[in-house]
Formats: structure tokens, C-alpha cells, sequence
């Protein structure tokens, strides 16, 4: 039950913290800013939660950050529909960027991640 609980809080955490982030990048924006850099953040920080839990085997960490907060912050459902939007409006250029910057630079925000976490 406590796990249940530490995910609860986790996740309403991180998904008020993408919905502000949203909230202040997204203004008139040429590509969602908001949730991109929500996947980078949290993709950094699974990495760095993950790096750190497997060496202390912290479960009440991974359960708090990297299930609750970052399940919570990253959105694959906003990138999708997001990138729907660009579809839609035939606007090839900003769906082909925004997949590719989203896609590389999250596999290397969780790989910077695992590597900070080796700092502590």
C-alpha cells in the first residue's frame, strides 16, 4: 500500500509541474516546448533515479520518483497528439523536427542521467 501511495504523490507532483511548464513555454510557441522539455527533464531524471536506486536499492525512491514524478511529468500522449496537430495542419517540417529532437534528445538525457548519477 505504501507503494501505491509514494507513486500517488509522485504522480500529482509531476503532472502539476508539466502543466505549469506547459503553461509558460507553450504561449504562442512554434513547437510545443513545454512537453518537450518535460520528456528531456524527466528522461534525465529517470536516469539519474534509476543510476542511483540500482546501486542503493532505494525501492521507495524509484516508487516516489521514477514510477510517480516522471511517470507523471513526460507525456507520450501530448507528444503524439501534438505531433497529430502538425499532421493535421500538413505542417511536415515541425513533426519530422520535433519527433527527431524528442526522440534524441531524451535517450541521451536518460544516458546523462545514469552518468550523473554516478557522481553521488
Amino acid at each position: 500500500m505504501k507503494n501505491f501511495l509514494l507513486i500517488f504523490v509522485g504522480g500529482g507532483m509531476g503532472s502539476v509541474f508539466r502543466y505549469a511548464l506547459g503553461r509558460w513555454l507553450n504561449t504562442g510557441a512554434i513547437l510545443p516546448w513545454g512537453t518537450f522539455l518535460a520528456n528531456i527533464l524527466g528522461s534525465f531524471l529517470i536516469g539519474v533515479v534509476i543510476g542511483y536506486a540500482s546501486r542503493t536499492e532505494n525501492q521507495l525512491l524509484t516508487f516516489l520518483l521514477a514510477v510517480g514524478f516522471c511517470g507523471g511529468f513526460t507525456t507520450f500522449s501530448g507528444f503524439a497528439f501534438e505531433n497529430m496537430q502538425f499532421l493535421i495542419s500538413k505542417n511536415l517540417f515541425s513533426f519530422f523536427l520535433y519527433t527527431f529532437l524528442t526522440v534524441l534528445f531524451c535517450i541521451l538525457s536518460v544516458y546523462g542521467g545514469i552518468l550523473t548519477s554516478k557522481l553521488f
